[in-house]
């Protein structure tokens, strides 16, 4: 008879010597997966990849990971799972908000291992029943408008045929300037937090994002000195759970052109950086590279992305992971509500006209989502065109 598999513990925190006393508290009765951010969590439990019998998130209330967690998993269709909270923060206030959310029980810092493993091991044993407990209201997912996906088609469709000659000189001059793929794809997300393949014409030298940690005092967003964003990930490709695991990274994330241990990059004691990078002239670009970011010809292979679905002609820009775990609080995570697109309402606001700051690139992502319909896209479209042929400082 095989082995009775474990109780599963997906486990949210950023607190690398609490995650270890919670592991060490609970890992003889239990199997877990440790996350740093929720949205890793998130794009795991929409997968169903997993089935987990607990939650447990080391967060304020009010936090990220706290009672917003809490909500965005319930709106996922995962009310049905435990939640338990870690927190320092515990009051009358406190507790009422969490029983009203159906949030189990709560866990001060200083934690006591013993008292925690013997409430879930309570709980495993006498669940108990939801009924009459307030559920959270189930959010309703974006749903792209039919007049919107059939002009995506059409549009993508037509473009793709006409322009696979102009693909083919782009490619031949890529491949004459550096060794290397003609084109990329990298992981971002779109619409709901959803990840998929973006895909461009390379415009960088081959490996050229093992330089970012040395360009990060270039960053055009950064307002003011932070950890760099993933030094501590790319200190050693693994962490230890997955190298004795021998069977490569179970919790990856990825930049551009990088995959990083998830658990090691949130051991790297992040601060306030910027959420967005962008690098005034970037000496890891090659002149073909600037050549066709300034016309923004490395997008056009974006246009296989919404024939395929990912995303549309005009919506908010896809991020990298990176990026969009730090764009979950309530002021501007309606930029993911929206769909994501190859052009939009801030490329063709501030285009060619200086530097934009990155609330303002915020602000009109959430200012399209509130008004976007197919004309506003066509405008869109319109203003994008002589905007290809101005500079680019956004």
């Amino acid at each position: 008879m095989g082995e009775i598999a474990k109780p599963l513990i997906a486990l949210v925190s950023e607190d690398r010597a609490l995650e270890i006393q919670i592991r060490n508290a609970l890992e003889e009765r239990y199997e877990l997966r440790f996350f740093s951010n929720g949205v890793v969590l998130y794009n795991v439990l929409k997968l169903q990849q997993e089935n987990y019998t607990f939650i447990l998130s080391v967060s304020d209330p009010n936090g990220l990971h706290g009672l917003r967690l809490k909500q965005t998993i319930d709106g996922l269709g995962f009310s049905g799972i435990p939640f338990f909270l870690v927190t320092k923060t515990i009051n009358k206030r406190v507790i009422k908000e969490c029983i009203d959310h159906g949030i189990i029980d709560i866990f001060p810092i200083p934690l006591d291992p013993k008292a925690l493993k013997f409430r879930l091991d309570f709980f495993l044993k006498y669940p108990g029943t939801s009924e009459g407990r307030k559920e959270a209201p189930v959010l309703d997912e974006f749903k792209m408008p039919l007049a919107k996906r059939i002009f995506d088609v059409l549009a993508s469709g037509v473009a793709l045929l006409l322009l696979s000659p102009l693909f083919l000189i782009v490619a031949i001059a890529i491949r004459l300037e550096s060794p290397g793929p003609v084109f990329y794809y990298s992981h971002r997300v779109g619409t709901g937090y959803n990840i998929f393949k973006f895909y461009k014409f390379r415009s960088m030298y081959t490996g050229a994002d093992a330089k970012l940690k040395e360009l990060k005092h270039l960053n055009q967003y950064e307002s003011e000195k932070g950890g760099d964003i993933a030094a501590s990930a790319q200190v050693k490709e693994l962490c230890e759970l997955c190298e004795q695991a021998g069977g490569g990274c179970m919790q990856p994330i990825y930049d551009d052109r990088n995959v990083y241990c998830e658990k090691l990059y949130g051991a790297g004691g992040r601060t306030k950086e910027s959420a967005f990078i962008k690098i005034v002239d970037d000496p890891r670009v090659t002149k073909v590279g600037k050549f066709i970011r300034n016309t923004s010809i490395d997008e056009l292979p974006q246009l296989w992305n919404v024939l395929k679905g990912d995303m549309s002609l005009v919506g908010n820009r896809p991020l990298p992971l990176y990026e969009a775990e730090k764009i979950t609080t309530d002021k501007y995570a309606l930029r993911f509500l929206g769909p994501a697109g190859i052009t939009g309402l801030w490329q063709v606001e501030k285009r060619g006209r200086g530097a934009m700051s990155e609330e303002e690139r915020l602000s009109l992502d959430n200012d399209y989502v509130k008004n976007f319909n197919l004309l506003f896209d066509i405008k869109i479209i319109l203003r994008t065109i002589p905007a290809l042929f101005q500079s680019e400082n956004v």
